[in-house]
């Protein structure tokens, strides 16, 4: 579990300002979603938290610590575009976080290692809906199969933090439906704390249990470049009880199955 909290935080590119006066504490285990306008500064709030920017003022700590300027195994994340190694089987990718974790220099395991990791692996593999598809290629998998893999691949690693790049916004209705239940599902279940971006304001206020918005309170042409998106809504969600698939429709439904859509 972890801790986050931005400290009058902003983020400028030069003499345009994106984020300003960002402060905000984040409990362990919240599943907090990043709600507002495109180019409100969502995603460079994300990428901040991820290590891959870093505030032009103002800290981000977690458990305390400044935050690690570089992107570490402590955080994962997932992008709306399937994050996954087209040249790599569906276990090779999820196994693949676990041996550069594991063995730097070569980036393999091997004996007691691999097959302990196998075994971790196959059982995560099972618990996202892919059980039998460990040896195909991400080209042989549906959308809703490529970001269930992403999942897997991300939490492989044990993150305390996952960091979610609207995730689902390329799904259709159906099988975001059936990604939700998952998600719901993998946030109970481990120490994970959640950061998402998201669009839909159905899907933050269906999975989060706190919801924020970013908006810039000025919006003339002459002022966008010098004022920032700040925070304007912060609503705490009653946590809802994970939806349980019924017994004869598991999480892996058809509807994510290539045959299944003639693909």
């Amino acid at each position: 579990m972890s801790a986050i909290r931005f400290e009058d935080v902003w983020k400028e590119y030069g003499d345009h300002i994106v984020l300003e006066r960002i402060t905000l504490d984040v409990a362990p285990r919240a599943f907090l979603a990043l709600v507002g306008p495109s180019g409100c500064g969502k995603t460079t709030f994300l990428r901040m938290l991820l290590g891959e920017e870093a505030p032009s003022r103002g800290r981000i700590l977690i458990d305390g610590e400044p935050l690690k300027p570089e992107p570490d195994a402590d955080r994962g994340v997932v992008f709306q575009r399937y994050s996954v190694f087209p040249h790599l089987t569906v276990l090779d990718n999820v196994l693949l976080g676990r041996e550069l974790q594991q063995s730097r220099l070569l980036g393999r395991l091997f004996g007691r290692a691999r097959r302990e990791a196998t075994e971790q692996a196959m059982t995560l593999l099972e618990e996202v809906g892919l059980k039998g598809h460990e040896t195909k290629y991400p080209s042989a998998l549906s959308g809703g199969m490529q970001q269930r893999l992403a999942l897997a691949q991300a939490i492989m690693r044990g993150p305390k933090i996952l960091l979610l790049d609207e995730p689902f916004g390329a799904l259709d209705p159906g099988i975001r439906a059936d990604i939700h239940v998952l998600m719901k599902r993998l946030w109970n279940e481990t120490e994970l704390t959640v950061v998402m971006v998201t669009h839909d304001l159905s899907e933050a206020f269906s999975l989060a249990t706190r919801v924020i918005a970013f908006e810039r309170n000025r919006n003339r042409p002459e002022e966008r470049e010098r004022y920032g998106a700040t925070i304007s809504r912060d609503l705490e969600i009653f946590p809802r009880r994970v939806a349980q698939p019924h017994a004869d429709h598991p999480i892996r439904s058809g509807r994510d199955d290539p045959a299944a859509q003639g693909a």
